[in-house]
Formats: C-alpha cells, sequence, structure tokens
C-alpha cells in the first residue's frame, strides 16, 4: 500500500515542473546561460504509480531503471506543491507569458488536468496549453471540449514517432505500451475541430530511427490537418531503454528544422522537397539563404505568447549549454548563423 508520503505529493495538489521554470520562479538557484529565461510555465502531472506508458526513450516510462535523480527531456524536474507555484507566480517578478498543463497516461490526469486549467484561467492571466495523453482520454472530442470550455486555447498532443512502425516499436506493441498511432492522430483531427486550425501543436522527436523523408511527412501531414509541428531532438535518458542510442546527426536536425519551419510558416509545398536513395534532403525546393540568414527557423519551436512568437522556448531541454545548441532558445547572433550554415551542409 502506498504511504501517506507517497499519496500527498500527487496531482493536482503537487505538481513537476521543469527546472528552469523552478529557476525563474526563484524556487532553485542558478543562471540562465545567455539569459535564455524560459517564457512559458511548464507543469507536469504527477502520481505515485507513475505514467501507466511504457515509451522506450522516455523519462517517465514505467520500466526506467532510475540512475540517480530522475530527469524528464534532460533536465530534472523538482516536484512542488500548486499553492508554491501559484505564490510564486503572483510575488515573483517572472517572464512567463503561458502555462502548459501535462497528462501523463493515468487514470486520473483527464479531471487532475481540468481542475488545474480551471485554476490557473481563474488565477492568473497566462494562456494557457494542456499537453494531452490521448490513450487516458476516454471521450476524446469531449474531454478535449471540456479542455477547451475551462479556458485552455491550444493543445499539444506528442506523437513523437513519425512512421507508424516507429511508434509501435517504440510506444505500442514493441514496448507493451498502451497507445496506438491511429488514436493519436484522431486526436490531432479532433484537437483541430476543437480547439481550430493550428491551435493544434504536434510533438516530434528527430533521431528515434526515421529518414529526414519521412520526418517531412509526417510534418507535412500535420500542417495539413491544420496543426504546427512542435520538434525535439533525441537526447538518452539515462535508465531508459534508449539509454545507449545516439543522438541523431546535428546536420539531420537543422535539415529537418528548416523543412519544418518552410512547411509551417511559409507555406511551403513539402512536395518541392528532393531526397537522395536515403532519405536526405538535397533540395528545399525554394529559396533558403533568406529564411537561414532570419534565424527564426532554428529556435525552439512551440505555443506562441503574447509578445514572442515562441514561448514554449525550453531552454536547453535538448542538449547542455556547453554543447551545440540544437533548438536555440534565443535570437541566433552572426556568430550563430555562421555554425548552423555549415551544420546544415554536414
Amino acid at each position: 500500500m502506498a504511504s501517506q508520503v507517497e499519496i500527498a505529493w500527487e496531482s493536482p495538489q503537487y505538481l513537476r515542473t521543469s527546472l528552469a521554470a523552478a529557476m525563474t520562479l526563484g524556487l532553485k538557484p542558478g543562471r540562465f546561460f545567455r539569459d535564455a529565461k524560459p517564457r512559458c510555465l511548464n507543469l507536469l502531472l504527477t502520481y505515485s504509480d507513475g505514467c501507466r506508458a511504457r515509451c522506450s526513450y522516455c523519462g517517465l516510462a514505467k520500466q526506467r531503471r532510475i540512475c540517480g535523480e530522475q530527469t524528464f527531456i534532460r533536465v530534472s524536474w523538482p516536484t512542488y506543491s500548486l499553492q508554491t507555484i501559484m505564490k510564486q507566480l503572483e510575488q515573483y517578478s517572472h517572464p512567463f507569458e503561458r502555462v502548459c498543463i501535462s497528462m501523463v497516461t493515468h487514470p486520473r490526469a483527464h479531471q487532475d488536468a481540468l481542475e488545474l486549467i480551471t485554476e490557473f484561467h481563474r488565477r492568473t492571466d497566462l494562456l494557457i496549453s494542456v499537453l494531452v495523453a490521448p490513450t487516458a482520454l476516454p471521450d476524446l472530442k469531449a474531454n478535449l471540449q471540456s479542455f477547451r470550455a475551462a479556458g485552455a486555447e491550444m493543445c499539444g498532443i506528442a506523437l513523437d514517432a513519425a512512421t507508424p512502425e516507429l511508434f509501435a516499436a517504440h510506444r505500442g506493441s514493441g514496448v507493451a505500451g498502451p497507445h496506438s498511432w491511429d488514436r493519436y492522430w484522431q486526436s490531432v483531427s479532433a484537437a483541430v475541430e476543437v480547439f481550430g486550425r493550428f491551435k493544434v501543436g504536434v510533438h516530434l522527436i528527430v533521431g528515434l530511427g526515421e529518414t529526414e523523408a519521412e520526418m517531412v511527412q509526417t510534418i507535412a501531414k500535420a500542417h495539413n490537418l491544420g496543426a504546427y509541428t512542435h520538434l525535439f531532438s533525441f537526447f538518452p535518458e539515462p535508465g531508459s531503454e534508449l539509454a545507449g542510442y545516439a543522438q541523431p546527426p546535428i546536420g539531420q536536425y537543422r535539415r529537418v528544422q528548416l523543412a519544418r519551419y518552410l512547411i509551417n510558416e511559409c507555406g511551403h509545398d513539402a512536395k518541392r522537397i528532393r531526397y537522395d536513395s536515403v532519405g536526405k534532403i538535397i533540395d528545399f525546393g525554394c529559396e533558403v539563404e533568406p529564411v537561414i540568414a532570419a534565424g527564426e527557423a532554428f529556435m525552439t519551436s512551440g505555443c506562441h505568447g503574447t509578445t514572442c512568437r515562441y514561448a514554449c522556448n525550453r531552454p536547453f531541454g535538448n542538449e547542455r549549454p556547453s554543447e551545440p545548441l540544437r533548438n536555440y532558445p534565443f535570437q541566433p547572433d552572426e556568430r550563430d548563423l555562421i555554425l548552423i550554415r555549415e551544420q546544415l551542409q554536414s
């Protein structure tokens, strides 16, 4: 039987937040490299019996072998009470323009997420995103409508894998997991219907074994349905099944970033992009230098803020500050752009 301590530290009364958000709220010490503070308060539901999913790459996976402090998307996610977070928001100067409430696959996740959306809508002026776990939503459209009615104005769906085969291998039958490729795409269509076109974001992880062509095709599929895509670069979580798996080459990530931006932000027809025999992009089918020079294509893609294009800038969620940046949490400068041009050719 779970102890009283374990029961007490559960959502909705308690939440995990990213290390960057905890630092920004004054709950953890630290400084930000190049002053890359987050604009989105990322919050994650937490339960003593954990997430019911078994995704091979995830720090929250039920089968994960914990090595020291548990991490998720590379960094630690400390747990705080909802009241502590609210108090810091009210009393501490912060740059947040949005809050993202992230579900995990758990029977209580829908009701707890709904309660938290309602509370943040009532007590703050932050824009609200909800990152849903479709497997935990028994009545998909009705559940999404409840989130929208409670105050969420954007919806995220972490598809992660770019092909049905990779999805099954890493999230479904290949790991005895509960997730279904078809269910996730059904949730994208339902979310667009409920929240509106381009008020939905599909998360994708580059580097799970897909080709650049396969990832671009999935980005285009989401875009055609009315959803933006938010890119992550695979990072091996210690203790996960993919702990020894290599990150994708940075050239691969750069080319996919540029293709995503052209499709999502410039309306570029993905059919014009050309590939070599192994699915590597060799021609974007348009003049790309002005887009590269602007730099925005290589910034973290996420939900917008009130004053900024990407509030969800997730500082250093894909790499350490000492490593080459994959998602820039700030506008790349001229030195950054020199490096980016070299990486695109690698």
